[in-house]
């Protein structure tokens, strides 16, 4: 049996949240440790761990009520940017084993950042890339 999440100890009750939304699939509350004011996280009420788990109208609704979050956040604190973050296990930086994404409202020279080591393959390895992948 999967251990309980934080996350799903917070829709059970069992831990105090400052939610913000909730529906019958996601529920959307404030990150504890905010990076920027407004810092949500927006999860899916059913504990599964990536993305890829999830059917496509899952993630389609996770991704709308993350819109409207967005959008909520913008109106509210007014931020410069908006970051969407959605990780999947600790390799991807995922430290919840719990579908989310966060909406996390940006401001120039805010401390946080996201950087990995880019690499520049030829358009030839791009495209095997691609044929690997194409849908």
């Amino acid at each position: 049996m999967i251990q309980d999440s934080v996350f799903t100890r917070i829709i059970r009750r069992e831990i105090p949240a400052a939610i913000v939304y909730e529906d019958d699939q996601v529920i959307a509350f404030m990150d504890a440790g905010q990076v920027n004011p407004g810092h949500v996280l927006v999860a899916t009420r059913r504990q599964v761990e990536t993305l890829v788990e999830l059917e496509e109208a899952e993630v389609a609704h996770l991704f709308a009520v993350a819109h409207r979050v967005a959008r909520a956040v913008q109106a509210a604190f007014t931020p410069e940017g908006m970051t969407l973050l959605q990780t999947n296990r600790p390799a991807g930086w995922q430290t919840v084993p719990h579908v989310h994404v966060h909406v996390l409202p940006r401001h120039a020279n805010d401390g946080a950042d996201l950087v990995w080591p880019r690499q520049d393959p030829s358009l030839e390895v791009l495209r095997g890339y691609a044929q690997r992948i194409r849908l």
